[in-house]
Order: structure tokens, then C-alpha cells, then sequence
């Protein structure tokens, strides 16, 4: 079975990444052998809709689970669609993640376990999501062994004032995405009608 692995580096001694849309790097593992790929997020710059280009990302490469510390409502949405498990993390390498998964220990996840936009920040220097009061230290395994819960997300402080123009801009880039999906979906319908 082959699962993805957020992460903070590129082999299977990495550690796993708390963050979905963010991470640095996906690492693909195949539960059997435990032959690996690692590939760099392609989302992870995007200015908006990182958890929901992630997510098509993942189960275009085939993914059967997704092993994550977090998961936002539209990256579930778009994992759900697509019938591919989320299960939570507690933290450690690569390997232990899969090896958590593999006995059975890992907890899937029937919805998000942090809010829209809980990720932002992440790779652009704005300081938001894991940088913040609790959260110091995850990258260096300090998540205390316990994943989060969906009453206490991972970003302990509420996002500043000034994160409301770039929510607004965030939203605003993932509604032209939609329109432009919307309308690509529209020209598909009228061609293949046309066709038959």
C-alpha cells in the first residue's frame, strides 16, 4: 500500500511534518517494502488553496492513506472525495510514522483537526502557525507525542488582525482557482455535447 508522509526532509528518517499544505516534502512509502520516493510539496508557496493543490497532488500520485499531524477542512474535503484516508500523527521520523500505521496505531480522522488558512505563513516567513507561542520546537520533534485535537489546534494563538487581508486575499486566489475549474468543467460539458 502506498501512503503519504508530511515531512521535514527527504528520506525516511526525516522528521514527519505536523503541517499538511505546508510541509516541505511528501514522502511517498510503500507499507511492504519500504521503498520510498520523496518529493518536494508543490503547493508549498502558493498563495492560496495550499491544502487543496496538496491534496489533488497526493492522490494523483496514487496515495491510499495520508499519515499528517493536521488536516484542514478543504484538503479533507478533497481526501474524502476521493475515498483516502487522514490519520494523525504524534510526532517522530518518517519510519515511525509508517511503522505507527502499519500496527494500527495511527487514528484516522473523520473530519479537519484545524481551521481554514491554520497552515498560512508557512514557508513565507510571516511568522504565523508553528513559529507562535506553544507551537515552538515542533520542527525539533516537541510535539509531546500527542497529535492535536480538533478542540486545540496546533496554532495556539489566534491569527493577528493584520492576517485578515491576507485571508481576504488568500479566498480571493482560491475563488479565481474555482472560477477558472469552473469554467474549464463548463467547456468540457459543451464540447462532449457537441460531440454526441
Amino acid at each position: 500500500m502506498k501512503v503519504a508522509v508530511t515531512s521535514n526532509g527527504a528520506d525516511l528518517n526525516a522528521p514527519a511534518s505536523p503541517v499538511f499544505g505546508r510541509c516541505s516534502t511528501y514522502v511517498f512509502v510503500d507499507t511492504e517494502t519500504m521503498q520510498f520516493e520523496a518529493v518536494p510539496n508543490p503547493a508549498i508557496s502558493a498563495s492560496g488553496g495550499a491544502g487543496i493543490q496538496a491534496a489533488q497532488f497526493i492522490i494523483e500520485q496514487g496515495a491510499q492513506a495520508v499519515l499528517t499531524g493536521n488536516v484542514g477542512p478543504n484538503a479533507f474535503n478533497v481526501f474524502q472525495a476521493a475515498g483516502v484516508p487522514i490519520y494523525l500523527l504524534g510526532g517522530g521520523t518518517v519510519r515511525e510514522a509508517v511503522e505507527a500505521y502499519k500496527s494500527g496505531q495511527l487514528r484516522s480522522v473523520g473530519g479537519a483537526n484545524v481551521q481554514a488558512h491554520a497552515g498560512m505563513g508557512m514557508g513565507r516567513g510571516m511568522g504565523r502557525g508553528m513559529g507562535m507561542g506553544g507551537g515552538r520546537g515542533m520542527g525539533r520533534g516537541g510535539w509531546g507525542g500527542m497529535p492535536p485535537t480538533p478542540t486545540a489546534p496546533a496554532s495556539a494563538p489566534p491569527t493577528p488582525a493584520p492576517a485578515r487581508e491576507d485571508e481576504i486575499a488568500d479566498l480571493s486566489q482560491t475563488a479565481a482557482d474555482l472560477r477558472r475549474q469552473l469554467a474549464e468543467v463548463m467547456e468540457r460539458i459543451e464540447k462532449l455535447d457537441k460531440e454526441g
